[in-house]
């Protein structure tokens, strides 16, 4: 993302979006429960046509049409949106899939996970040094992954495809120059002749399950596309308003709340070995959040200095 965002240590009114932001994010399992019936494919597919419309309403209202008409025309920014289409796409996918099949837990993980995963990438990619604390956080959390491979393989993969493709896509988003906004409306572009080729399908299937076969679930799905982009609106604004450091203690209240939507109101079986996960995870997060603290405490008092 190439938007400002606040210095560290400052904060101009940004919590209430942040918190609004991973809230949203965090109930968004309670939306999909409404259209389980669904095929997984079909609501993703519904969900990035009707995303678009919304996309062009906001980016009318912020006057970020130009942003996305400049981008469409740079080969370079539109190579590396495609790949982040299709990541977030399979982010989409693979998370609406947990949901549908009872393994909200195991997405939940996979976002617990993700803070860590973006530092092992920044390690790789861009060349950033992991303090001490980092590096003990990082090695807690693969202890706490390969307990899963004794006791929850079957839904590991879930956790680290989700884990791993947001991260990427993070990545990616980090380095390419376009706002959030106008990337995210390209990146819709660009899934959109598959997306619709794929409702199509569906519809001419005509199983009695779709957009289509009934007033409520159509409505439901073209409400994906709010669901969508009021967050990611909620976010970009929160991030223009505290720093990204601050943002990043919040991020962790959208995967809490998928945790406890999983164990009671999906009501599903917390295994020993998940929960032993979940801990060795919490504690991960943890030393990583302190490490945290404790650089946002001291860019505050050279802050204060040089002022």
């Amino acid at each position: 993302m190439t938007q400002q965002t606040a210095p560290a240590g400052s904060n101009q009114g940004g919590l209430p979006y942040a918190l609004a932001a991973y809230g949203f994010w965090g109930f968004v399992p309670l939306f999909f429960k409404l259209v389980e019936s669904v095929p997984a494919v079909e609501v993703l597919a519904q969900r990035i046509i009707w995303s678009l419309p919304f996309c062009f309403l906001i980016m009318a209202f912020r006057r970020q049409i130009g942003d996305y008409a400049a981008a469409l025309k740079d080969w370079r920014v539109l190579r590396m949106l495609v790949a982040s289409a299709v990541l977030i796409a399979l982010n989409w996918l693979v998370y609406i899939h947990s949901i549908f099949t009872g393994h909200v837990l195991a997405a939940s993980l996979g976002y617990y996970l993700n803070p860590l995963v973006n530092v092992m990438l920044g390690m790789i990619f861009l060349g950033e040094r992991l303090s001490r604390l980092q590096m003990v956080a990082v090695a807690i959390a693969a202890v706490g992954v390969a307990i899963l491979l004794g006791g929850a393989l079957d839904t590991l993969w879930i956790s680290l495809t989700l884990a791993f493709s947001f991260s990427l896509y993070g990545l990616i988003r980090k380095v390419v120059p376009v706002g959030a906004l106008p990337g995210l409306a390209i990146e819709t572009t660009v899934l959109l002749p598959v997306a619709l080729a794929a409702a199509v399908y569906y519809i001419g299937i005509g199983d009695g399950r779709g957009f289509g076969s009934d007033s409520g679930v159509s409505w439901l799905l073209a409400a994906g596309g709010v669901v969508t982009a009021v967050p990611l609106l909620l976010f970009a604004t929160a991030a223009r308003r505290m720093s990204y450091a601050a943002l990043g203690f919040v991020q962790f209240l959208a995967p809490t709340v998928q945790f406890l939507l999983s164990l009671f109101v999906f009501h599903e079986p917390l295994k020993p070995v998940q929960l032993l996960c979940f801990l060795l995870i919490w504690v991960s997060i943890a030393v990583f959040s302190f490490d945290m603290w404790r650089k946002l405490r001291a860019d505050r008092v050279a802050g204060g200095a040089g002022a």
